[in-house]
């Protein structure tokens, strides 16, 4: 009697303890069910829409963000750079290239909460479109680290794990058709501070 309970105990804790680590893994992991994958950056454009899938409502409700519809924009997330190592706010990066067409672009530094990172200094770890600097060919460079750099500068501080967003507002991207042909820029690490 006693051998049946324990059995029982132990695959009732084991079918809960697995269930509820995969559906925090789902949740947490930026690739998955409905991804669109663009270089460095990740997206999920059901994720506003009737269309979303489970995973996606679940994230959107224990995250408490408002998601944007297809008409609305288009949100991209990248963890790593384009050489694939994970991005860390000791690190100094450069993100460059051609940024889609669209009404208004944000892109900022994030934690592991997606939230904006916290400075400690009265600039914040964000740019958007009507402040940047462009190239003669239209692109941006973009330098992000904890030194000022001259034209387009991102400050990141501190040390960990660090996120971009770049959020594309009023654009055609966020179409169904959009997203086939559309380059976003690369993300160079330059250097760590030791």
């Amino acid at each position: 009697m006693l051998k049946n309970a324990f059995l029982t105990l132990l695959a009732l804790t084991i079918a809960i303890g697995g269930g509820g680590g995969s559906v925090w893994y789902a949740l947490k992991t930026q690739d998955g069910i409905g991804a669109i994958r663009i270089g460095p950056w990740t997206a999920f454009p059901d994720i506003g829409t009737q269309a979303a899938d489970p995973y996606s409502r679940a994230r959107v409700a224990r995250e408490g963000v408002l998601a944007l519809g297809r008409a609305e924009g288009l949100s991209f997330i990248a963890e790593r750079d384009s050489g694939g190592e994970q991005l860390k706010r000791q690190c100094a990066y450069e993100i460059e290239g051609g940024f889609p067409t669209a009404r208004f672009w944000t892109l900022y530094a994030a934690d592991q909460s997606l939230g904006v990172v916290e400075t400690g200094k009265s600039r914040l770890a964000a740019l958007q479109s009507y402040q940047v600097v462009r190239q003669p060919d239209n692109s941006v460079v973009v330098s992000v680290g904890n030194h000022p750099a001259p034209g387009n500068w991102l400050l990141s501080d501190g040390f960990g794990r660090m996120y971009f967003v770049l959020t594309f507002y009023d654009t055609p991207i966020a179409s169904s058709t959009g997203l086939s042909d559309v380059k976003l820029p690369q993300i160079v690490k330059v250097g760590c501070n030791a």
